[in-house]
């Protein structure tokens, strides 16, 4: 019972959220490509970047291979690299802390 794996991937375009009635007639929003981030970092602001790439799916080598974000997965952005911290199949949203910045120019 239930539905496949939402599989966020990275997009260029504009986000894709798709709309799924749940049961107890609740509402997910499940993000289908994504190409903007929400960041936190350790002084408390969070701003959205844009995200370059995926680096790194520690959950499933092959999430890394085919450019699958998944909650714990590692994009580069424009301020850095970042770890994903929520659920896009679930939340409808992309969350993440910053883990390094990246080097200034």
């Amino acid at each position: 019972m239930g539905r496949g794996p939402t599989e966020t991937k990275v997009s260029e375009g504009e986000e894709v959220v798709e709309e799924r009635r749940v049961f107890g007639a609740n509402i997910k929003l499940r993000v289908r490509a994504v190409g903007m981030v929400n960041v936190s970092s350790k002084d408390g602001k969070t701003t959205r970047t844009k995200i370059l790439a995926l680096a790194d799916n520690p959950s499933n080598p092959l999430y890394s291979r085919r450019g699958i974000i998944t909650n714990g997965a590692i994009v580069k952005s424009t301020i850095g690299m970042v770890r994903v911290t929520s659920k896009p199949g679930k939340d409808g949203t992309l969350n993440g802390v910053l883990l390094e910045e990246a080097a200034s120019a």
